[in-house]
């Protein structure tokens, strides 16, 4: 194995789950947070204790809060932007052109609606870069489950380099030339998971509340979604059918660790937004996503209903239960 100098921006637990990952596998690593004092806590302590506490860091994994230092470091290597989506244009900005990058956020840019590659493109069409996706749970990754993840880049050699970095016995990254398509998935599926949250939130209440049956049409249809928004920007369908499509879905949508599947199952238990993004204490981007993702397929003249429910619920202009007969009083029409 050839030794990378790789730096992680952003000290989230994605972020530091995969800085543990590449430190453990023998590159020189430097994970990157601008607050100072959780870099002088986790210096001190060797964990991350906001994101990850049960995971020890490294010793072998440099902690800085000087983002000039962490971007020279991977100058020659690679550069990992792990911030959430709101995160990404303001980072990409601040990095040298020469820089190879990758980013591990998930959505749709609020205000703008552009996927990363996009922002990219307008800020940086010199950069090399592409996409980290897949379906992953950090805690999962950094306690070194088996794990599946694709690297996305219209740049082989760059998607060949997420592989070298970070693919090891635990931990599998699949290569694609279809970023657009991964990124689509990436978005989409946070969306979805509020869905089926709710969905599975709401079974049981009644005699006639949905069940399991709900929710595999609620997956199904909902991968459909995805698929129409995806092939409308440009992206092959079947990168729908891997890891960062169903792949992603699937575990976003029924895995207990899924933040976004857990605000599903708390808005069916009638809490208040503000009060459960209190109560998750982070980010849950599909809160965020789903009115960007409702607005972009718009543009491009895709129907979306459930997404278009989920907007409508958590605008608080339905509640949890007239999602269900929102979705479930559509007029048929052929699959």
């Amino acid at each position: 194995m050839t030794t990378m100098r790789i730096s992680v921006l952003g000290a989230g637990a994605w972020g530091t789950a995969l800085a543990i990952q590449a430190a453990r596998a023998g590159h020189e690593v430097q994970l990157w947070a601008r607050d100072a004092a959780a870099i002088a806590g986790m210096r001190a302590t060797r964990r991350n204790a906001a994101y990850l506490p049960d995971s020890e860091l490294p010793a072998a994994l440099a902690l800085s809060d000087d983002l000039g230092a962490s971007t020279a470091h991977a100058a020659e290597g690679l550069t990992i932007i792990a911030t959430p989506m709101s995160g990404l244009r303001s980072t990409l900005a601040a990095l040298p052109a020469s820089q190879r990058v990758l980013w591990l956020c998930k959505g749709f840019e609020a205000g703008t609606g552009r996927l990363g590659h996009e922002i990219a493109r307008e800020l940086q069409p010199a950069m090399r870069v592409g996409v980290l996706s897949g379906p992953s749970f950090a805690q999962e990754v950094a306690a070194g489950r088996p794990t599946a993840l694709v690297a996305a880049s219209d740049d082989a050699a760059l998607a060949q380099a997420a592989v070298d970095a970070f693919h090891g016995e635990r931990l599998r990254v699949y290569t694609s030339s279809d970023p657009v398509g991964v990124e689509v998935g990436g978005a989409v599926k946070n969306v979805l998971a509020i869905a089926v949250g709710v969905c599975d939130g709401l079974s049981g209440a009644a005699p006639d509340a949905p069940g399991l049956n709900a929710r595999a049409a609620l997956i199904t249809r909902g991968l459909a979604e995805m698929l129409r928004l995806g092939l409308a920007l440009g992206a092959r369908a079947e990168t729908f059918m891997g890891l960062s499509g169903l792949g992603d879905l699937v575990l976003t949508a029924t895995g207990d660790l899924s933040r976004n599947r857990r605000v599903g199952l708390l808005l069916a238990q009638g809490l208040a937004l503000p009060q459960i993004l209190a109560q998750l204490g982070h980010v849950a981007e599909g809160v965020y996503s789903a009115p960007t993702v409702l607005a972009r397929a718009r543009d491009v003249q895709v129907e979306m209903p459930v997404t278009q429910a989920m907007v409508a619920l958590l605008e608080g202009r339905v509640s949890a239960a007239q999602v269900v007969e929102l979705l479930m009083g559509r007029q048929a029409r052929p699959e």
